[in-house]
């Protein structure tokens, strides 16, 4: 597999473009077009701080060791959000865009994640995470953000974005929180929380699948009240957003560049 070599002092959303071009050039690719290598190679340059190169199945790490991608098990879709590879963190393609998506069943892009891969990037412990959590002003109000992978820098253009549109104002602020060290509700596989790459707005308007009386295997009907500009304005500076889950979680919203970057490299989008 070959490897894509590319300053990390490039701004982090140039540098998505940039590579999607680079690997998919065709303008009418879609989805089901690009390979695992193809995404693999996407996942490396979008956490140039930490990721080296690709190479024999294998992510490869600055700091020295190894992950492979695949585990070579079979899962279903329970079984990828419990134990989540790289393979299946990169298995379902994210739709960004100014648009509302109403998710088939069980399509959760970014829901899939790999505790190992984001225990590299991240940290492995809260002691790892805290060290590198940095303050972000958001709306008046003090949050802890991790600095790793340029989380807090894109977390900062998305508030000074969103600064610009006064009236939505009332659906960012108090947030619901940043860094906290868990796991997913009701789950075994660690929520981007404990990671401080993730962050709640107000949940006076949120709509979240568990609240709403969901189950495992019984969703209730989807629902959203956050204004689309929220999420695009997310969405251009690396963050996926829960409303896009069938187990939909409209107030969260994580930094995960790689997803963003494969869905453009994939010609998918929200809005068509």
């Amino acid at each position: 597999m070959a490897t894509i070599s590319m300053s990390s002092s490039i701004d982090g959303s140039l540098r998505w473009l940039i590579v999607a071009t680079m690997l998919v050039p065709a303008a009418a690719t879609r989805a089901a077009e690009l390979s695992l290598a193809q995404k693999v190679e996407i996942l490396i340059t979008a956490y140039p701080e930490t990721l080296l190169k690709a190479e024999d199945g294998h992510a490869h790490f600055r700091s020295g060791g190894t992950l492979p991608v695949d585990d070579g098990k079979a899962k279903d879709h329970a079984g990828k959000l419990a134990t989540g590879d790289i393979e299946d963190s990169l298995s379902q393609i994210y739709p960004a865009g100014a648009c509302e998506t109403k998710p088939d069943v069980n399509f959760d892009p970014g829901r899939i994640r790999s505790d190992a891969l984001m225990m590299r990037l991240y940290g492995a412990s809260a002691e790892q995470v805290e060290a590198s959590l940095v303050s972000v002003d958001w709306f008046g109000k003090k949050l802890r953000v991790t600095k790793r992978q340029g989380a807090a820098a894109a977390l900062e253009k998305v508030r000074d974005e969103l600064k610009a549109i006064p009236e939505i104002a009332a659906f960012l602020s108090p947030s619901a929180g940043t860094f906290n060290w868990r796991k997913v509700a009701g789950a075994s596989n660690m929520s981007v929380h404990s990671f401080g790459a993730a962050i709640d707005i107000n949940t006076k308007y949120a709509d979240y699948w568990l609240w709403a009386g969901g189950k495992p295997g019984r969703v209730p009907h989807h629902k959203n009240r956050y204004p689309m500009k929220i999420v695009d304005a997310f969405e251009r500076h690396g963050f996926i957003w829960g409303g896009r889950w069938y187990h939909y979680d409209t107030m969260h919203f994580e930094y995960r560049p790689e997803l963003i970057a494969i869905g453009k490299a994939a010609g998918v989008s929200a809005c068509r």
